[in-house]
């Protein structure tokens, strides 16, 4: 079968000695760079690779054991394919057949290409059409946009390195070649791919090489392979865990791992699970979430593991690691330690001076590079001797909003093009949610719920009002992140320093056992670590006023618009054209006197209103009333004219009241009275202002005999703008 166009040709064979001959005629499959898929559609395994003789190639596979059972064979060719296009092409159909999830791959991961040369985004388009001709034929399934989302693609052991990432695996092989025993240390940012580095290792270990396979130009290939043979050869097969310790995380790599020839998913483990047997190596992504006995749940089952190791109560998960295994490898990054049921860093600190060091510094996650992790960096330690440093890639979409429903608005479009975009939030909110549905945080009117999942909660909704927290986004890739900093997260404009209130932050294990000093350095922590989630961008939310306008000074804010249109006085026709506009919380007890003075601006009104004698507007603030109106709302208003008041919202003025969101004397809140009537007349005898809020701490105010007669009822309420 043949699938051409003007330049790309895909011709597909039986895989048989018989029929393989006519590979010969075909014109660009001898001595002419080509790409080729072997396959078996009862199996589901494929193998892809290049070459410059098909023929010869296909010959040499036939007598290899695991190959010789593919049963077709289809061979991609383009006049103007060099050895860099066919390279890169056959690197990229490793990459995405092995995360389309239809085959598995029998290919190693020695010698993907990723260097970078003349017209490589021509040969990725190219690429592109060779994909949806495959397509077409049912041999992939996926669309790449999917694919890209796929944790099978973030995590593939089929990514090709970056020069640090590929200095770490051949530095690591021959640390491990010349010991017995060896401990290593992999240092790096979030974002410098120390978990696909960890998996790219462990398929290289476990993979069996086919010498037909071997490029024999590829110095750096060959010297991998060099050291993977000595190693076999001087160790044998190893037997190799992958430590994760967050339990979200670990299944989703469990999912990768059974998806992978020659990987399975029990080497993905817990940290309790090193006890099960004795390993040659034992590798721990994120270290720094490996556990002590401070603040967990299951004391006793701690202790047991203790117990069997021989160690006493004060063993922590890193010391089983130690114990149970001849090498160990741990990627560490002290920034991203979020608890203080956390292993201290001096533990680290004490076993790193002995230790081999490997340091990963090259951005593979934030498409704005090293650029930005320094500015997140700097943004969130502030100080009087240092200034927030910049970004210079423009092209990375950070952006601070003063009104969520943009933020949610935008996130959402994201979402629809990109796919991956999900909302996070810090501690700042109880999880009331999972006891009676009601949302745990509102936000400007936006309802919003914890994540609904503990597990996989990256890829478990699309509903961008449900906010996931550090345990549910530690160690995963978005397209775009959009964090919000809650109330337990503050600016102080007197020192220019970020504090911590404790009684906001409300995950009770990250804060019991420590003073203030560590809770500030966790908290700070964990919103680096949402702030470093979004490869395309970010977008941020900040709920203390302070916060926001020191972020302001150094992240483009996207303000909320107006409902309204302020207008200049010379075209002003007091409620025919306009209506004004007051501040209740300049008022201050002297609401009256502001109403009538001509200190104040004019607005027209949206056109679902019309301007009428008695008109106001004013901005409400604060989540009292937040079942009808949302938290900075502009709402109109009509001046009390007397009539009967229950059921209905009311902007109210007493001498009694403490409304901290308006100032003394002041509130908005919906109107009920109690009426004590005699034969001939009636009197209040108590009024009660009633919150209407998802929030059950509002309380009513209730007003009763000489407090009714100071009451002034200043406004109806008639809708929000």
């Amino acid at each position: 079968m043949e699938l051409t166009d003007s330049h790309l040709y895909i011709n597909k064979y039986l895989f048989d000695k018989k029929y393989i001959r006519e590979i010969e005629s075909d014109d660009f499959s001898n001595n002419y760079p080509v790409i080729y898929i072997l396959f078996d559609l009862t199996s589901r395994k494929a193998y892809v690779g290049e070459s410059t003789n098909a023929f010869r190639r296909m010959h040499n596979h036939l007598i290899n054991t695991q190959k010789k059972i593919l049963k077709y064979v289809y061979i991609i060719s383009n006049p103007i394919f060099n050895k860099s296009a066919t390279l890169d092409i056959e690197s990229n159909l490793i990459k995405y057949m092995s995360s389309d999830g239809g085959f598995t791959l029998l290919n190693g991961n020695a010698g993907l290409s990723g260097h970078n040369y003349y017209k490589r985004n021509l040969y990725f388009e190219i690429f592109e059409e060779i994909w949806d001709k495959l397509k077409l034929e049912k041999v992939v399934t996926k669309d790449i946009l999917d694919i890209d989302n796929s944790d099978l693609f973030k995590f593939s052991p089929y990514k090709s390195l970056s020069k640090d990432q590929d200095f770490a695996i051949l530095h690591y092989l021959s640390i491990l070649n010349v010991n017995d025993k060896s401990m290593v240390f992999v240092e790096g940012s979030a974002g410098t791919g120390k978990t696909v580095l960890a998996i790219y290792l462990i398929k290289l270990l476990l993979t069996d090489f086919d010498i037909d396979d071997l490029d024999n130009s590829n110095e750096e290939m060959l010297e991998k392979l060099n050291l993977v043979n000595s190693i076999k050869n001087s160790h044998g097969i190893l037997s190799i865990g992958l430590v994760i310790p967050m339990v979200s995380l670990r299944k989703t790599l469990r999912n990768v791992f059974k998806s992978i020839n020659g990987l399975s998913a029990g080497m993905v483990i817990g940290p309790s699970d090193v006890v099960k047997k004795h390993y040659d190596l034992l590798i721990v992504d994120e270290a720094h979430r490996l556990k002590r006995r401070v603040g967990i749940t299951n004391y006793g089952s701690f202790d047991n593991t203790n117990k069997k190791l021989g160690l006493d109560n004060n063993g922590t998960e890193l010391d089983w690691i130690i114990h149970n295994s001849k090498h160990q490898i741990f990627f560490y990054d002290q920034a991203q330690s979020i608890r203080p049921s956390d292993v201290p860093q001096d533990q680290y600190l004490k076993l790193k001076s002995s230790s081999y060091i490997i340091k990963l510094t090259s951005q593979m996650r934030v498409s704005s590079g090293n650029d930005y992790i320094k500015f997140v960096h700097s943004l969130l330690n502030p100080n009087s001797h240092s200034n927030v440093l910049t970004i210079k890639d423009h092209n990375y979409d950070l952006k601070l909003f003063d009104y969520l429903p943009n933020m949610i608005k935008e996130l959402e479009e994201k979402e629809s093009k990109h796919g991956l975009c999900r909302l996070m939030a810090g501690y700042s909110w109880e999880w009331i949610s999972r006891k009676n549905g009601k949302p745990d945080a509102i936000i400007d009117g936006v309802e919003l719920f914890w994540n609904k999942v503990a597990h996989d909660w990256i890829n478990s909704t699309t509903q961008i009002n449900e906010m996931g927290c550090i345990h549910t986004t530690q160690g995963y890739d978005l397209n775009y992140g959009g964090v919000i900093f809650g109330k337990e997260i503050v600016f102080n404009p007197q020192t220019s320093r970020i504090e911590i209130i404790k009684s906001k932050y409300f995950d009770a294990k990250g804060k019991s056992g420590i003073d203030e000093i560590a809770l500030h350095n966790y908290i700070i922590n964990i919103y680096k670590t949402l702030l470093y989630r979004g490869i395309k961008g970010t977008y941020i939310y900040v709920c203390d006023k302070n916060l926001r306008e020191y972020f302001g000074k150094h992240i483009n804010i996207k303000r909320k618009e107006e409902p309204f249109k302020i207008l200049p006085f010379n075209k002003v026709k007091p409620y025919i054209n306009s209506v004004p506009i007051y501040d209740i919380s300049v008022a201050a007890g002297l609401f009256s006197e502001l109403q009538q003075s001509s200190n104040h601006e004019w607005i027209e009104l949206p056109e679902a209103y019309k301007p009428q004698n008695n008109y106001f507007v004013c901005k409400v603030v604060g989540e009292s009333m937040n079942r009808r109106i949302p938290n900075n709302s502009w709402c109109l208003f009509r001046k009390d004219t007397g009539g009967t008041r229950d059921g209905k919202i009311v902007l109210v003025e007493h001498y009694n009241i403490q409304d901290s969101d308006y100032g003394a004397g002041y509130t908005i809140k919906s109107y009920q009275s109690k009426k004590e009537t005699n034969q001939d007349s009636w009197h209040h005898q108590e009024i009660i202002l009633k919150p209407l809020s998802f929030d059950d701490s509002f309380e009513n105010i209730v007003l009763k005999q000489d407090e009714i007669i100071e009451l002034n009822v200043v406004g109806i309420f008639v809708g929000v703008l």
